[in-house]
């Protein structure tokens, strides 16, 4: 183990630190001691790398938490591990299978219902533990958009349960219901036209989340970003499906709409494929970086270049 010397210091306290696995760092700080380092030396100390971290860029420190580098208290995210893969993991377990049924590849179809299970133990769960992962350490956006997402499968895989009886308590005819024998969950709900239309505002709203997450995520990164577009065209697309539904269920002679639907559900499909691809080249991106690896990949940094309002308050200033 070295010990630890004056040019070992960084003049930058603005740098953040990562610790990584693996190394002494309590035995590095009995040499530092052993040094004859006085109390009048704290705050060099504290600049000073140990052999058990490293510092962090703004750069780097934006792709492992997909947000700009921000001052909390603590030593929390010295403390804790990254939650941001955590989340991701849940995320992509979830709408890359949804992507591919929506687009029918393989005969695949029922809107994911088979990968309800999923909803709630990768989509729900995870993401919800990586969001409060975030709020803990004091990454507020990460903190939002997975919580967000978490709260959507958890939503979405509940809808399809019948026992939330989500789409059964449309079926108001007494002779349709009597079919299922006073069981929630009628499937005879999914094609009546208020059920339809009112799960498309649903997925309007997202969307419209989904863009002011997309206005924010221009302080992150390109790879983000295009995760935000592609998902905001997709919910769109999803809910111009859902909107066509409805009109074909209410008039079964309006093939027109069945087929705007049928055609709206594949484009949504796609548009979340582009944003699963995109999240699964951001989760690499990150998990090469938490363990140092030799070999990085880019995800497009753009906190870099489009200036937060307190560097361009300090500019001003200056």
């Amino acid at each position: 183990m070295a010990t630890a010397h004056p040019q070992n210091v960084h003049a930058d306290d603005t740098r953040l630190e990562k610790d990584f696995p693996g190394h002494g760092v309590n035995g590095n700080a009995m040499k530092s001691n052993a040094t004859g380092i006085d109390d009048d030396s704290g705050d060099t100390l504290k600049r000073m790398r140990t052999a058990g971290s490293v510092n962090i860029s703004s750069e780097l420190f934006e792709k492992l938490y997909l947000s700009p580098e921000n001052r909390v208290k603590g030593d929390l995210r010295k403390t804790f591990g990254n939650p941001t893969p955590i989340a991701l993991v849940g995320f992509l377990l979830s709408l890359t299978p949804l992507s591919c049924d929506l687009m029918g590849w393989r005969g695949a179809g029922g809107s994911g219902a088979a990968s309800t299970g999923v909803f709630f133990f990768f989509g729900g769960v995870l993401m919800i533990l990586g969001a409060i992962g975030e709020w803990i350490i004091g990454n507020t956006f990460p903190f939002v958009v997975f919580g967000t997402f978490g709260a959507f499968w958890l939503t979405f895989g509940a809808t399809l349960v019948p026992s939330f009886n989500a789409y059964g308590a449309y079926v108001t005819d007494p002779e349709v219901a009597a079919a299922n024998m006073g069981n929630p969950g009628n499937p005879a709900g999914l094609q009546v036209p208020a059920f339809n239309a009112s799960f498309a505002f649903f997925l309007i709203f997202m969307g419209l989340i989904c863009f002011i997450f997309m206005i924010c995520s221009l302080r992150t990164n390109i790879v983000f970003f295009v995760i935000f577009l592609t998902l905001v065209c997709g919910f769109g697309c999803l809910a111009g499906a859902y909107f066509n539904l409805a009109l074909a269920y209410e008039n079964p002679t309006n093939l027109a709409a069945a087929t705007r639907a049928s055609r709206c559900i594949v484009a949504g499909g796609a548009f979340t494929f582009v944003t699963s691809l995109a999240g699964w080249w951001i989760f690499l991106a990150i998990m090469l970086a938490s363990l140092d690896f030799p070999i990085q990949i880019p995800v497009g940094d753009l906190s870099s270049m489009i200036k937060g309002a307190s560097d361009k308050k300090k500019v001003s200033e200056a």
